[in-house]
């Protein structure tokens, strides 16, 4: 039968989004100073044909495509503590019904039930369109 957190499991999840928190933040702070280390752009300033450009790109957008996703979580994670302090934390965005427990316990960052996630990924996807 699905549920409604408890406080406990509150409590718990908040405790978990902070440590996800400080993890995260501290992953991207060791890829900027790895990225910084590695010099890419300097690497990309000594190829000598497009095949090494080809890979010196792909290098520099695969660790920022790393960050971004990892900023983004960190957005979706910091959203989640405003809604547990606010107290409206487990509460549908959309139309105000409560999250289950058990999706919020898979998705703590969640802030649709399932239904308005539904509905939102199929009204705002983006068909995948090939940029070339």
């Amino acid at each position: 039968m699905p549920s409604e957190l408890t406080a406990k499991q509150v409590t718990d999840l908040r405790h978990s989004l902070k440590n996800r928190f400080y993890e995260l933040r501290e992953e991207v702070r060791q890829e900027l100073v790895k990225t910084d280390e590695e010099h890419f752009i300097d690497f990309a300033g000594r190829v000598h044909d497009l095949q090494e450009e080809s890979v010196a790109n792909l290098l520099v957008d695969l660790n920022l495509a790393s960050i971004d996703r990892h900023i983004q979580e960190i957005r979706d994670i910091d959203a989640a503590l405003i809604r547990i302090a606010e107290h409206n934390y487990g509460i549908c965005i959309d139309c105000d019904v409560p999250i289950l427990a058990e999706r919020l316990m898979a998705q703590p960052t969640a802030c649709r039930c399932l239904r308005c996630q539904d509905l939102h990924e199929k009204t705002y996807a983006t068909p995948g369109v090939p940029s070339l």
